[in-house]
């Protein structure tokens, strides 16, 4: 597909859904717009004066249509360039600009000022590279990385909101959990047992993610470090990171390998929102449900183990290749699974659902309104239990997704009910989508095709729908076709701050389902 150029003296096709007062709306806007997975070249991506960018870029989300995809700064000798990608949810296009700025040059105005959506984009690009801001915000440290651009920044002085009064006090929790989870640190701002404001603090484990995907030169070390930024997502990210490469090499993506990926996806689905709901039974003491939820993911799961010998689905999804083809005596298995797993699910799913002490729990806990949910820039399963129409399967789909004609669930009440229903419901839409799928399965054969090198000078971006929502990865690559830069944004970067938010008002200990029914990712988000 070729990307197309914007240059116009106005910006009529998008006036009549501009939600903001005239005098705001930008005009020249200069973008290249691009389709999901698309390569371009470096060089035809715009670069626009960085008042003319910021005021180009951080107006488009106040309309849902439009949501920040990824921004970040890219090293280019003495400058920074910045690279903003705004996906149209409408047109199935991702808009693409940039602009140069010094290092370490006069403070710049800030997107978050115009739109909070923008704001760990900007801290991240500040942390990284000591951008500073004249109006953000809240412009504190995201993952306190070993390479940040001031090493004085400590995350033992990390400098937490406070607040100060006779009947206030604060709660801390993390960052050392129990059990296995990664760490974190919350905050509570407390008048009694009500929240008034919550912080989250996250980074403690310094992964270094997205500088491995450059340094590591294998391809097979890159499909490793994608299948282990966030265990629980594994199809979703290295299935971002499949298409990543893919295009990058000029590779036209077969459909029996995004059959693969589409029913990898669903599955994955189906074993985390069965993990979800098994956790909330049991942060409200409801004993049965926590263990019936928990043994339906097993045969999930391990389903996954049959196919490809793990029940994560690493070693699954490859660039250009499939060593574990899908065969019938799969189909078979995975069907029959499907109809236990349904009956049961329906059943424990049923009395979750209509027992008052259940439902005195979870209605209208942990809400977040719609506007705030546009605010902040929600993605997934969270916006969508905002009202808002985000998810990849429908406005950026693939070849697959498309003949599946998948419609996003949407709810109102963004609350812990809302959350927990998106699950029960997403889950027996994607028996659907996987019963869809068997009905026109490719036939099975292992595919294995050698990869032309990867295109110097050159961007691509890929968005996939995991099942908290959009992942998405971004390459660029240099002179000599080597990847030089890898951008990674999972959907929890998108919405720890709706947890934050959620919490407000609520008793300290519904703080417990209110994590859970979000269920965001420490290592997804530490990179």
């Amino acid at each position: 597909m070729k990307a197309r150029r914007i240059i116009t003296s106005s910006i009529h096709d998008y006036s009549e859904d501009m939600q903001h007062e005239p005098e705001t709306r930008y005009s020249n806007p200069e973008f290249i717009r691009i389709a999901n997975s698309q390569r371009i070249d470096l060089s035809s991506i715009p670069v626009l004066s960085y008042p003319d960018f910021l005021k180009q870029n951080s107006t488009l989300p106040a309309n849902d249509r439009f949501h920040c995809a990824s921004y970040f700064a890219h090293p280019e000798e003495d400058r920074l360039r910045l690279i903003c990608c705004i996906a149209d949810d409408e047109q199935a296009d991702i808009l693409v600009s940039s602009a140069y700025v010094e290092k370490n040059g006069e403070p710049l105005p800030s997107f978050t000022a115009v739109h909070e959506s923008f704001h760990l984009f900007e801290r991240e690009i500040h942390e990284n590279f000591g951008v500073a801001y004249t109006d953000h915000p809240w412009l504190k440290p995201v993952r306190y990385a070993h390479n940040r651009a001031n090493p004085n920044d400590l995350m033992d002085r990390y400098p937490f909101f406070n607040v100060k009064g006779e009947e206030l006090h604060e709660v801390g929790v993390g960052p050392i959990h129990a059990g296995i989870i990664e760490p974190g640190c919350f905050r509570f701002a407390c008048n009694g047992e009500k929240v008034l404001h919550l912080e989250i603090q996250l980074g403690y484990q310094h992964r270094g993610v997205e500088q491995l995907m450059v340094d590591r030169k294998y391809l097979n070390q890159r499909i490793q470090l994608s299948e282990s930024i966030a265990g629980d997502s594994a199809v979703a990210h290295a299935s971002a990171f499949a298409l990543v490469w893919e295009g990058l090499c000029g590779y036209q993506t077969l459909y029996p390998l995004l059959w693969v990926q589409a029913l990898a996806l669903e599955i994955e689905r189906i074993a985390m929102h069965t993990a979800d709901l098994s956790a909330l039974c049991g942060d409200v003491a409801y004993q049965l449900g926590n263990a019936v939820y928990g043994r339906l993911r097993t045969p999930i799961i391990n389903f996954f183990q049959a196919w490809c010998g793990n029940r994560l689905a690493r070693t699954l999804i490859r660039p250009a290749s499939l060593f574990h083809p899908f065969t019938e005596t799969l189909a078979m298995q995975l069907t029959r699974t499907l109809i236990d797993y349904e009956r049961d699910f329906r059943q424990i799913s049923k009395l979750l659902f209509n027992m008052p002490g259940i439902l005195s729990r979870f209605e209208k806990t942990g809400a977040i309104t719609t506007d705030q949910a546009r605010r902040i820039g929600t993605v997934g399963m969270a916006a969508r239990t905002c009202g808002i129409r985000r998810d990849i399967r429908n406005s950026h789909p693939n070849e697959v997704y498309r003949t599946l004609e998948h419609k996003p669930l949407l709810y109102a009440s963004g609350d812990v009910m809302a959350r927990a229903k998106i699950r029960y419901d997403e889950t027996l839409q994607s028996i659907g989508h996987i019963r869809n799928l068997l009905h026109v399965m490719p036939h099975p054969e292992e595919i294995e095709h050698s990869l032309k090198p990867a295109s110097p000078d050159s961007l691509i971006l890929t968005m996939i729908e995991g099942w908290r929502g959009q992942v998405c990865h971004c390459a660029i690559t240099g002179p000599n076709g080597d990847i030089i830069r890898y951008k990674i944004t999972d959907p929890s970067f998108h919405n720890w701050t709706a947890l934050a938010l959620a919490v407000r008002n609520n008793e300290i200990s519904d703080f417990p389902i209110c994590n859970k029914s979000f269920n965001l990712s420490y290592c997804g988000f530490d990179l």
